[in-house]
């Protein structure tokens, strides 16, 4: 080591500094940050949102009977609920237009790993799609205005 010792109120000193300083390298260095923001629910098809999810209070959930109407799921941060399985966030990365994350999910019966792939097409609009699979394969999805 260099043979110094820090100790107390000059050690939180220098754990301060450091946090500044890595702070203001994040800002100047642009850290990662999501700039897409794919919070909120979103549905195979937009004029069915009010039969696929209901909004009680602040928390949006599914309907009862959604799976008649299409397909959807609930982002919210670091959490994807569908309508079989929920899923943590573990990864995410962004490739340009695309949105890579990494998933963990459980159903009633079953827990795996999943991987989640996005474009952007605009604010309101994505396709999920499976890397290495033909762009036919690909679906869909609008955000609902709950």
């Amino acid at each position: 080591m260099l043979g110094l010792t820090i100790t107390g109120e000059r050690m939180i000193s220098s754990v301060s500094v450091l946090i500044t300083v890595l702070a203001a390298a994040c800002i100047t260095l642009s850290c990662p940050a999501y700039a897409t923001d794919l919070n909120g629910a979103w549905a195979t098809d937009a004029s069915s949102c009010n039969k696929v999810f209901v909004k009680k209070g602040s928390e949006i959930s599914f309907q009862q009977d959604s799976d008649q109407y299409g397909g959807g799921f609930i982002l919210e941060a670091d959490r994807v609920r569908g309508q079989m399985a929920t899923c943590k966030i573990k990864a995410r990365k962004e490739d340009g237009s695309a949105v890579h994350m990494l998933a963990a999910c459980a159903t009633d019966i079953m827990a795996s790993n999943v991987q989640l792939s996005a474009r952007i097409i605009d604010e309101n609009t994505i396709q999920r799609f499976f890397p290495g699979m033909p762009d036919d394969l690909s679906i869909k999805y609008s955000r609902c205005s709950m």
